[in-house]
């Protein structure tokens, strides 16, 4: 039975004595909380990892992972970030794929697909976003645009390789944008993606693949998008950023 991951991306936010702060807090009100082996990420900005890291070095309920990484092992690609140095400082799940990446620095399948090709390579997990714009959805090409982005970037795998594999789906249309997707929204498109797995591969493996939603969730929303079958959690980026909204977020998970 796949468990619930409930994962926040700090994006360009928090300074480091914020992260701290934020930490801090996030330890003190999860501590007594039964997960029940669900799991819960944090992603702060790359200057902030290893502060983070070390805060909560006790805190085993708490998971630090990367927003971004290159595709090089070193080079001359300045600002940016490799899985050697990820690995490093201890740690091994990354964020590929994310809609701002594709949107604002123009990556794309073939950049993804390095990524994840260097991810794997080095045994780093990963948490792979796709998603439809607002023209495709009402375009009704959705389901078309989503099969594109995952049978260019990831259906080259071996069966093997999806364990280390977490999808996340964002509408990119109900992100920040005052439209709402709805749950069974939510829920048509992680079976959509689930069966394509499946076609693919076998559906054996489809049922493993943890596949988060990533569309605004909010407190009074998580349960609802939560409890639909093919819903395993949700990539939280605002709600992620205030301590009593994500702890509630990860309470609706349980």
């Amino acid at each position: 039975m796949r468990k619930k991951i409930v994962a926040g991306n700090w994006k360009m936010n928090l300074t480091k004595t914020e992260s701290i702060k934020f930490t801090n807090q996030l330890s003190q009100k999860i501590k007594n909380i039964d997960l029940k082996g669900n799991r819960v990420l944090i992603a702060p900005t790359y200057v902030n990892l290893t502060a983070v890291i070390e805060n909560k070095k006790r805190d085993k309920k708490i998971e630090v992972i990367s927003q971004n990484m290159h595709f090089a092992d070193s080079g001359a690609f300045t600002g940016e970030i490799s899985a050697n140095m990820l690995l490093d400082i201890n740690i091994n799940t990354v964020i590929i794929g994310h809609s701002e990446r594709r949107e604002f620095f123009c990556e794309n399948n073939d950049i993804l697909t390095k990524k994840v090709n260097q991810a794997l390579s080095k045994n780093i997990k990963i948490i792979f976003c796709f998603g439809e714009k607002l023209k495709d959805r009402n375009n009704n090409d959705y389901f078309k645009v989503v099969e594109y982005q995952l049978k260019n970037t990831l259906f080259h795998l071996e069966p093997n390789q999806w364990s280390n594999i977490i999808l996340a789906y964002e509408p990119v249309w109900a992100i920040g944008t005052g439209i709402t997707a709805t749950s069974a929204q939510a829920q048509e498109m992680h079976s959509f993606v689930r069966n394509l797995i499946a076609k693919k591969y076998n559906k054996e493996l489809a049922n493993t693949i943890s596949i988060l939603y990533g569309g605004s969730v909010k407190p009074n929303n998580a349960k609802e998008i939560f409890d639909k079958p093919d819903v395993d959690g949700g990539l939280i980026g605002g709600a992620s950023l205030k301590p009593e909204m994500f702890i509630n977020i990860i309470k609706a998970s349980i």
